[in-house]
């Protein structure tokens, strides 16, 4: 018996075994596009939970000017307001930061499992989070509603990639 130049790769393959094998691929890639977009809205929605726990300061400009006072007027108005935001971020945040953390997990366990309800509580924790966030800041008219429509894009894409892939 003459030894294949494959050798390694164990007995020669036939062309249609080959394209067995590239259509079997191809599934498995379709089968798992959701999770890597949901994996990165995780770390996202992580990233957006460290800032408002470490760097968002009380009150944006744009906040004030949402309420229609300048920063010194609502200071004196309200002294202290600055620290009780302070900690209304910290704990808005730390939700947003364990939302990330939930996300993905689901990305790396549950959603290339497909267990039953998967695409229904996709659905409905990127209402309550990223869309909510977004709409939000265009109810506000807020300088940052098309960044932060980004992330609302991209889950809308994730739960239609979702449901879109094949159950094997």
């Amino acid at each position: 018996m003459v030894p294949s130049d494959h050798a390694a790769d164990g007995p020669a393959r036939t062309a249609t075994e080959k394209m067995d094998t590239s259509r079997s691929m191809t599934r498995i890639s379709r089968r798992q596009a959701s999770a890597p977009i949901f994996f990165a809205c995780g770390i996202w929605l992580i990233g957006l939970g460290l800032y408002f726990v470490l760097l968002r300061p009380a009150l944006l400009p744009e906040d004030a000017g949402y309420i229609g006072s300048s920063a010194a007027q609502i200071d004196s108005a309200v002294p202290g307001l600055d620290r009780w935001l302070g900690h209304v971020f910290t704990v808005l945040g730390g939700f947003m930061a364990a939302s990330g953390v939930l996300t993905t997990f689901l990305a790396a366990t549950v959603i290339p499992a497909r267990r039953r309800g998967t695409g229904v509580v996709l659905l409905l924790v990127g209402l309550a989070t990223v869309v909510t966030m977004s709409w939000t800041n265009f109810a506000i008219d807020s300088n940052f509603k098309w960044l932060l429509l980004a992330p609302a894009v991209l889950w809308c894409a994730g739960v239609v990639a979702y449901a879109l892939e094949r159950h094997d």
